[in-house]
């Protein structure tokens, strides 16, 4: 629900801060004073329209904030939202904020939990918050796809929409197997050719995994033979082969380990220095027996270089035209291997899901007929109801009916009389509610009835018919006495009221009958300061109420006081002792 609402410099309101309470909040004051701007503040905040003429005379810019006390019962749409935008507060954090800046430049912002978004995401969220009835465009109940959706939570039947959809979904997933093998059969001779070739090219060249590091490392020694032997050989010379003018590091390590050897004798404290020569002499020994092993098995020979390069660029050509390595190539494989066999056995396959497929409609045409069924009956229910509150609602002539159509379709699902229709995850049914606002009219789309208090008086008997199921937490009613006196009021106000007892109603009135049933009332008044008009909101209870209700008769008087004291005692005997917002 709406619990704070923060205005600046929006048209004459130049800063006000507003605390709302569940149940029904009443509006009263006199034409002009600001009522409305209140309420088109709010509608900026979810995303409405807002330009730069809504911003005060003398300053740059305006802004609206908006918090919200989530519901438990009501917040799974809107966390999902948050959820899928990433606008999540903490967990367990039951509050939302919407903040609207508009610049006298022209340029719009707004802000979800402090987070800058779009205007169409905050509206998509608004629309989940708050339900605005009067002139406003932003009606949910004007959006033809939501028709379906109420129906439905009128009706109750959970059961029934989960049957209809586990076996829709099952169905579709078949459907989509199929579709996708039917396809691939139109293909497939030009598509195995293709797969075999594949199969047949890399299974030929005979892969093994890490065989292209050995190749490149053999590529190196024969493309490098004669310049390794040569340094090999060099290395030999060094190590072992002596001249009279340059003795060899086996010769000179020799004669040191003589030399420490004899050392160590004298100074057995040193013994550890001759086993170190002695070791360094026979390291010297094995690297040149190592190096004579090496240069054996060095020899240039062009057809095995030739040999490895050719192998190098075949692996090469494999990697460039089926995947980024060796490793992936033979996946490749695998996965062409697997799609021959699938179209070798498509054709079993498809007879399987064509059978499934058979089954599954057979089911879907039941789920959807007592769908359907269930539909119908809650749609003459939900006709007869709001009828009813309509005509308790000055409307006596006003019809209201559910339309419930279906679409031809041959790959739909097929009705008793064998006619097939159209079905989606929600059924076979499409609807649309309609309306007659007066007698010897035909009932008509809701979506082109008129607008102003006839239509609010009209959202106010769905809503109260509706209001299990309708989920949208906050319900602000405009100029809903537009038309209707006193005695209407009063009734119009009991329901309101009982409106307040599931969901938060906010509601601009000039009915004493209507405001006497709020469960908080403000009064919007304005005045000049420093020669500026300025919007002022005053929460009125006891005596102050009393006179604003009075006022509202026609002038404060001792004889409109105790009427208006007779209207509150009127209301709160209609209205009983049922708590505001029990539905928090």
């Amino acid at each position: 629900m709406l619990s704070g609402l923060r205005i600046e410099n929006f048209a004459i309101i130049h800063e006000l801060e507003l605390e709302f309470a569940p149940g029904l909040n009443i509006f009263t004051g006199e034409t002009g004073a600001g009522k409305s701007i209140i309420l088109d503040a709010i509608e900026a905040v979810i995303g409405g329209k807002a330009d730069s003429t809504s911003i005060r005379s003398g300053v740059n810019r305006a802004s609206v904030e908006a918090s919200f006390t989530l519901i438990l019962q009501n917040s799974a749409p809107v966390l999902e939202l948050l959820k899928r935008e990433d606008l999540e507060e903490e967990a367990g954090t039951p509050t939302l904020t919407l903040s609207r800046e508009i610049r006298l430049e022209g340029r719009s912002t707004g802000r979800i939990n402090g987070r800058g978004v779009s205007l169409p995401l905050m509206r998509e969220l608004g629309a989940l918050l708050i339900d605005i009835h009067g002139q406003s465009e932003h009606l949910s109940l004007l959006n033809i796809r939501s028709h379906l959706g109420l129906l439905d939570r009128y009706a109750d039947h959970p059961i029934l929409i989960d049957a209809y959809r586990k076996t829709y979904t099952q169905m579709h997933k078949v459907r989509r197997e199929l579709f996708e093998l039917r396809r691939s059969e139109e293909d497939a001779l030009r598509r195995a050719d293709l797969l075999n070739f594949q199969v047949n090219e890399i299974s030929a060249a005979r892969v093994t995994p890490g065989e292209e590091e050995e190749l490149a490392d053999e590529r190196s020694r024969l493309a490098n033979a004669e310049s390794l032997a040569a340094l090999a050989r060099q290395a030999v010379e060094l190590l072992d082969e002596s001249t009279p003018d340059s003795p060899s590091v086996s010769d000179l390590s020799g004669q040191a380990v003589q030399a420490i050897a004899s050392l160590a004798r004298m100074d057995p404290a040193q013994g550890a220095l001759s086993e170190q020569a002695q070791l360094l002499s026979d390291t010297a020994s094995e690297l040149s027996r190592s190096l004579r092993a090496y240069m054996e098995t060095i020899e240039p020979n062009p057809r095995r270089l030739e040999a490895v390069e050719e192998r190098l660029e075949l692996l090469h050509t494999l990697k460039r035209k089926y995947g980024a390595d060796l490793n992936a190539v033979l996946a490749f494989e695998q996965e062409a291997l697997r799609q021959l066999d699938l179209i070798e056995h498509a054709g079993e396959r498809i007879a399987e899901l064509e059978g499934q497929e058979s089954a599954l409609l057979l089911d879907l045409s039941t789920a959807a007929l007592e769908l359907s069924s269930s539909r119908q009956s809650a749609a003459k229910s939900l006709g007869e109801a709001v009828e009813q509150e309509m005509h308790q609602l000055s409307m006596p002539g006003a019809r209201f009916a559910v339309q419930m159509e279906t679409k031809l379709d041959a790959s739909g699902v097929t009705l008793s009389d064998g006619v097939c229709v159209a079905c989606d995850d929600s059924g076979i049914d499409q609807v649309e509610f309609l309306i007659a606002p007066n007698p010897g009219e035909g009932l008509k789309p809701l979506v082109k009835i008129a607008s102003g208090g006839e239509t609010s008086r009209l959202m106010l008997a769905l809503k109260e018919v509706l209001a299990r199921a309708d989920t949208i937490p906050t319900l602000i009613f405009d100029e809903i006495d537009q038309g209707i006196g006193g005695r209407v009021g009063f009734t119009v106000g009991d329901k309101l009221w009982k409106l307040g007892r599931s969901h938060q109603v906010f509601c601009v009135t000039h009915l004493p009958q209507l405001a006497a049933f709020g469960d908080r009332h403000f009064r919007v008044s304005k005045e000049l300061d420093d020669g500026r008009t300025l919007t002022r909101v005053q929460i009125l209870s006891g005596e102050k109420r009393v006179d604003e209700l009075a006022l509202m008769l026609g002038g404060v008087t001792d004889a409109n006081r105790q009427a208006a004291q007779e209207t509150l005692q009127m209301a709160r005997q209609k209205a009983g002792e049922t708590p505001a917002g029990s539905f928090l």
